[in-house]
């Protein structure tokens, strides 16, 4: 089965299974199985290679790509999506994930993943789990059998998208690419306590590997900055990206996205959801335990979030984030005063565990435990 999981990978994916489909022992094989084709595509590295614009955009591209494709060739595609529980890494309501997907990826199929983190919000019992897969269900018949009617519009839209993803992975990796910043991103995050707690299946960088960015695994990358509360793996390039697109004479081009396009307002709202979690003075407080690399880098992070904050507003027609869906944007609020003294609480035991050289285990219990209500009460891990 291809797994495309990079940009890179996703953008030269056509290519690679036009070529598997071409090969005549392959094709035999896949005679026998009824033409029928599974290619799973990765959410977490895209997002962490090139920013959440650039890995939704280029997941999106993908899916037409590969069924155009496939299509010509009389082979049926099977999408196997590799998302994860938080935003920045294809989590979401699968309702509007399918309404935003590209027309005939379904067809009443779809595989996904389901994260370890998420699995007992969603199956822990048996009415949850029956309603889980109700949704599930729902949503792949309403897909299936209520497919919307093509777009015209889309043949004008996408080149925008491709400038507005263009611009948002130029910023998003002059961002990471800058020199010192994994250094900024170790002090200015609890990564060092979440490499500590041993989560997951997998170490959170690749064995033998240095403590570069493209060797950390996408879960504790998106862990760290959710805990940090900046959540920067969610919305960061964005702005810059939609900017570009109104710097280059797209504004009402880009409001008629929002309003018509189910991907583009999906993007939004998902983005939207993202920056109403996040808190940028705790996010400071972190940031200053990075030294004198926290000027460096925090000014740029908060310049780049007023500006996707305020385009985000803009284009979505919303006096606030989250305006157009209530109950989420209440449910967060009621979360927050609880949260934030367990984060203030984690910055100064962050500071007073890493004066120890990280020796102090009674520290790193409770610092754990900071972590799990952080967790807990934002919904977000990795």
């Amino acid at each position: 089965m291809p797994l495309f999981e990079t940009v890179d990978d996703l953008r030269g994916g056509t290519g690679t299974v036009q070529d598997l489909l071409a090969d005549p022992v392959y094709r035999q094989h896949l005679a026998a199985r009824g033409d029928t084709q599974m290619v799973m595509l990765g959410y977490s590295d895209s997002g962490k290679d090139g920013g959440i614009t650039a890995s939704r955009w280029g997941l999106q591209r993908a899916q037409v790509e590969l069924l155009e494709a496939a299509a010509e060739l009389g082979v049926r595609l099977t999408f196997f999506h590799g998302r994860g529980g938080s935003i920045a890494r294809g989590g979401g309501k699968t309702s509007r994930a399918l309404d935003a997907a590209p027309r005939g990826s379904v067809d009443g199929r779809l595989r996904v993943t389901e994260q370890g983190e998420v699995i007992h919000r969603k199956y822990g019992i048996r009415a949850l789990a029956l309603r889980s897969l109700e949704q599930m269900t729902g949503a792949v018949l309403l897909s299936s059998l209520r497919p919307r009617a093509p777009e015209p519009r889309e043949d004008r839209w996408r080149p925008v998208m491709d400038l507005v993803a263009e611009r948002s992975t130029v910023a998003y990796r002059a961002f990471v690419g800058a020199p010192d910043f994994m250094q900024y991103f170790r002090r200015a995050t609890p990564i060092d306590v979440i490499e500590r707690m041993t989560l997951g299946s997998r170490p959170s960088r690749r064995l033998g590997q240095d403590a570069a960015l493209s060797n950390l695994r996408a879960i504790p990358w998106v862990f760290a900055w959710s805990q940090a509360r900046a959540v920067i793996p969610g919305w960061y390039g964005v702005g810059s990206g939609l900017q570009a697109a109104v710097d280059a004479g797209h504004e009402d081009t880009l409001r008629e996205m929002a309003q018509d396009w189910p991907f583009f307002r999906t993007f939004l709202d998902d983005v939207a959801m993202v920056l109403s979690k996040g808190d940028l003075t705790i996010a400071e407080l972190f940031s200053r335990l990075s030294g004198d690399l926290h000027q460096r880098f925090f000014p740029g992070i908060g310049a780049e979030l007023a500006l996707t904050k305020g385009w985000v507003k803009t284009l979505t027609g919303q006096q606030s984030l989250l305006q157009h869906d209530p109950r989420l944007a209440l449910s967060i609020r009621l979360r927050n005063p609880y949260i934030d003294p367990i984060s203030v609480l984690q910055v100064d035991l962050l500071q007073r565990w890493r004066a120890t050289d990280g020796e102090d285990d009674e520290l790193l219990r409770a610092l754990v435990a900071c972590v799990n209500g952080v967790s807990q009460g934002v919904q977000n891990t990795g």
